[in-house]
């Protein structure tokens, strides 16, 4: 486990320096030689190329991973059947939070606009040099079905056609949440067998993704090359801006929304809850992996909460895959800025179906170093803009990872206190039981 956590944080650095050394050739090519030849060769036919190839792996990858994700993680709601009640009550908080999460995200980052006044020629540009066609954005955008019709799109009438849609997504999401379901609410060996199936599926794509993202490195330093290259300077104040407002929206939910639940459904004052949880916090901050603060989250629960032990286990080993409301914040200010930046408008609708599949994609996010970047393309191609566009934050996704990890694994606490109070003190043994496999952020 060590060694796995260790070959992760050493991932990370090199994806900063990645960052560092294209940000820097970039900066230099276009200060000293913008318009020379050579650039628009190595963009054109070196740098450009790496990209698309990371880019493509990744789409060919992201649906088996997030169909079989959100499969799994609904259906191991009701692997205990003695805390049935507990694991739907787990269901209906992760969502409802998750909700609030998202729309505080969405809020603070269309009042606050961090990526409007860029060079709308120079972002045209770019998606053009990545897409060969930069008008397709807004085409896009604008053939998709709007308000009662994009509703009842939602449920898809041909999954196989869906899936081979980035527009189509969201269908894609419901029918894993439903077929989800059905395996909950469904006792049998062959139910369970295909279960473990999905399970296998998961297993097999998540390494295929850890396998693709070595590459990482590589593909961070030719995008911020490109994008350097294009936008100069300017570059890092919206950068700088976007981290700013990320970081804002965290911080309220953090110390706004969290203090409430705790307060009025948990029972608990919020002080007492972050200074007895604050070793699981630093764990989390320093490690930037859920895997590795579970077995300390858990003993918080335990030994600083004293939550009911069977309670806490599940909702925490649960909560590890399922509840990450740092996560679905970070997806959902990363589009919103990034419209903003490329100069596309959303309507509230389409901001709508971005917070829903955020709130999905919090389940479905895969457990490895930049698990959020397959569903933040995915969301950016539903809603009419070139997944490409996410290359301009790859960069600065460590720092970013460890502030929303912190707070996906305070968040798993919360949960753990207030559903455990409103449970009969009584009611449950506090013998240990089997945890469910943990997932990394």
């Amino acid at each position: 486990m060590a060694e796995r956590e260790g070959r992760t944080f050493s991932l990370q650095w090199q994806m900063l320096a990645g960052f560092l050394i294209g940000l820097a050739a970039g900066l230099i090519a276009y200060s000293t030689q913008r318009d020379a030849a050579w650039v628009e060769f190595v963009t054109t036919y070196v740098t450009g190329p790496i990209g698309q190839v990371f880019l493509r792996l990744l789409f060919m990858l992201v649906i088996p991973l997030l169909f079989s994700a959100l499969v799994v993680g609904i259906s191991e709601m009701g692997e205990i059947r003695s805390l049935k009640r507990v694991g739907l009550k787990t269901l209906a908080y992760t969502v409802i939070v998750s909700s609030i999460a998202v729309a505080v995200s969405l809020v603070v980052v269309n009042l606050l606009k961090p990526g409007a006044g860029v060079d709308r020629d120079a972002a045209a540009a770019m998606l053009e040099q990545s897409a060969g066609r930069a008008g397709e954005i807004v085409q896009t955008s604008a053939e998709q079905p709007s308000g009662i019709d994009a509703f009842i799109n939602i449920i898809p009438n041909n999954l196989v056609e869906a899936m081979g849609s980035n527009s189509a997504i969201l269908s894609v999401m419901f029918f894993a949440l439903f077929f989800g379901i059905g395996l909950l609410l469904t006792n049998t060996p062959n139910s369970r067998a295909l279960q473990r199936g999905f399970e296998g599926l998961f297993d097999v794509t998540m390494r295929l993704i850890l396998i693709v993202i070595k590459l990482a490195p590589i593909a961070v330093a030719c995008f911020m090359f490109n994008l350097a290259a294009l936008f100069g300077w300017d570059l890092l104040i919206r950068l700088s801006a976007y981290v700013g407002v990320v970081l804002l929206a965290l911080a309220i939910q953090m110390f706004v929304v969290f203090p409430v639940l705790l307060k009025t459904l948990g029972k608990k004052s919020p002080i007492a809850f972050f200074r007895e949880t604050q070793e699981a916090s630093l764990m989390a901050f320093s490690t930037a992996s859920s895997n590795a603060t579970l077995p300390t989250a858990l003993r918080v629960a335990d030994e600083r909460l004293h939550l009911p032990r069977r309670v806490s286990r599940f909702v925490l080993t649960i909560g590890a895959t399922a509840n990450q409301n740092g996560t679905a914040m970070f997806e959902g200010v990363t589009v919103i800025f990034l419209a903003q930046f490329f100069g596309i408008e959303l309507t509230i609708w389409q901001q709508v179906m971005v917070m829903l599949v955020c709130i999905l994609g919090g389940i479905g996010t895969a457990g490895v170093p930049a698990g959020s970047l397959p569903v933040v393309a995915l969301i950016l191609a539903m809603v009419g803009i070139r997944p490409e566009a996410i290359a301009l934050v790859l960069g600065v996704d460590r720092f970013l990872d460890m502030c929303r990890t912190t707070l996906n694994v305070v968040g798993d606490l919360v949960a753990a206190q207030v559903i455990s109070a409103g449970e009969p003190k009584d009611a449950l043994p506090v013998e240990p039981v089997p945890a469910a496999p943990p997932q990394s952020v």
